[in-house]
């Protein structure tokens, strides 16, 4: 097996993005390749096929693999909770949540799981590609660093490195990480990638002339122009471009500072009369046809923030005049009557009242649900999610949303009031029947929903990024090594 590292010159600069595009232009090489990422930070998640909870961002990259996503591929998992640190998911299983500087002290037994993971995928594929997080040159970080040199040490591989020529200092970025690089480490390198570049790229001809001098023997592989229409999803939530997309009757996301799988937005995009907005504005609710409550990392604290902004209120009175109010997950949740987390499992601790618009209360166990189902909408069915802490049931007769399937059996899910609908379930909105349903209850005038489930649009994108990348990149350097 051959290791490939992609590394970035910072957060943000385009990693998970390029893994995917490498991952699907080596599947159609004929190569066995596998993602993987040591150590994923984010609240956008994913819950395998045997119950395990990983990074939705490598679930993704196993897609354009061709594989089904295991939590092998990303063994350590790191979910922001706000104030209390980070709930901390090893090889699919929570253990509980964890202050940072407590993290650091589990460095070395984490280092041996990831390790021992990476070992494991010797004789599994041909190329395993490995995304890094941040910078590899955080003085600070790279002793106990998993995800970026270690990984790629241990398994003798080689490295590109991914800049980001949107947010300027292009050069400063490419320098000043090879400069900090250790000697052994430089020797690992295939060289570079100019990520997102806008405009006439004639008026960017030669970066390596400018870099050689300031980073001799360090290659400039290709300059990658920006495609806005070729994003499958972001990691760690949304790009500041996409907190108001589209035009028509307004779908407002409420973007709470703890929200989770924001992506769940992100099948509604390509819909027509319909402009989608995260947004903490209660102004902005009081003029929406629908209102959304994403999910929550951190419920209780999530809710009292909505309280403490006023967007309980405007929430209350878009429900009253008669907008759709829908609650995924953790916003389901809130739209209960009561909330009730003595010893803080899942966030916060401490009760708090609902918003009362559901008939339901949620208690918080220890226990953690995680559960691939299908959904069910119109005849059609599609693949979805559940991953959440904490039981909700019913305080009086409620009706359920709808039906979902498990193991070949139906079971009711969700709750519904009216035009107040709440559900467990992330991926939800993948089915164009349900999105054409809601937008029906909300009374949208022009809407008109893209035919194809969210699911084949994020496929069908895969082949054209490997496109996009090869024939803007030199990929020689990646072949030799290889042996393509």
């Amino acid at each position: 097996m051959k290791a490939l590292g992609v590394l970035g010159t910072g957060s943000g600069a385009g990693k998970t993005w390029m893994t995917i595009a490498l991952c699907a232009w080596l599947r159609r090489q004929g190569v066995r390749v596998a993602p993987f990422k040591a150590q994923n930070m984010s609240n956008n998640a994913w819950v395998t096929l045997d119950g395990g909870e990983m990074a939705r961002a490598q679930a993704v990259q196993a897609e354009a693999c061709g594989l089904l996503p295991t939590v092998e591929m990303n063994p350590v998992l790191l979910k922001p909770a706000g104030g209390i640190g980070a709930q901390v998911i090893v090889l699919g299983r929570a253990e509980g949540h964890c202050p940072a500087r407590d993290y650091f002290r589990q460095t070395e037994r984490l280092w041996r799981i990831v390790s021992d993971t990476l070992d494991a995928w010797r004789e599994r594929c041909d190329v395993l590609v490995m995304e890094g997080a941040g910078s590899p040159v955080e003085l600070n970080l790279m002793a106990r660093d998993l995800s970026n040199l270690r990984p790629v040490r241990h398994l003798d591989g080689r490295w590109l490195l991914v800049a980001d020529i949107d947010r300027g200092g292009i050069f400063a970025q490419l320098a000043g990480t090879w400069a900090l690089l250790p000697p052994d480490d430089r020797a690992r390198g295939l060289g570079a990638i100019v990520n997102r570049f806008r405009g006439d790229a004639a008026l960017f001809p030669d970066p390596q002339a400018w870099l050689a001098p300031h980073a001799p023997g360090f290659a400039v592989l290709g300059t990658v122009p920006l495609r806005r229409d070729l994003q499958p999803e972001e990691e760690d939530g949304l790009a500041t471009a996409d907190f108001d997309r589209g035009s028509g009757d307004t779908l407002a996301w409420v973007r709470t500072p703890q929200a989770a799988n924001l992506t769940d937005c992100q099948p509604w995009w390509d819909d027509a009369g319909v402009r989608v907005r995260w947004t903490e504005d209660a102004a902005v609710l009081a003029d929406a046809a629908a209102i959304v409550l994403p999910g929550s990392k951190n419920t209780i604290a999530d809710l009292r923030w909505l309280r403490a902004r006023g967007l309980d209120r405007a929430i209350l009175q878009a429900a009253a005049r008669g907008a759709v109010v829908v609650g995924v997950c953790g916003g389901y949740q809130m739209l209960g009557e009561h909330l009730s987390d003595p010893l803080g499992v899942a966030g916060d601790a401490g009760e708090e009242p609902g918003l009362g618009l559901l008939p339901v209360h949620t208690v918080f166990h220890t226990a953690k649900t995680l559960r691939p189902t299908e959904a069910e909408c119109d005849g059609a069915r599609w693949t979805a999610y559940e991953i959440h802490m904490g039981e909700t049931v019913a305080t009086a007769a409620c009706e359920p949303l709808h039906q979902v399937w498990n193991d070949g059996r139906p079971r009711p899910e969700g709750a519904r009031s009216g035009r107040v609908w709440g559900t467990y379930l992330h991926g939800w909105f993948e089915s164009p029947q349900l999105r054409t349903r809601l937008a029906a209850a909300a009374g949208f005038a022009a809407y008109r929903a893209h035919p194809v489930p969210w699911a084949e649009q994020r496929r069908s994108l895969y082949g054209q990024m490997a496109d996009h990348v090869a024939s803007h990149v030199d990929l020689d350097p990646v072949r030799r090594y290889l042996g393509l």
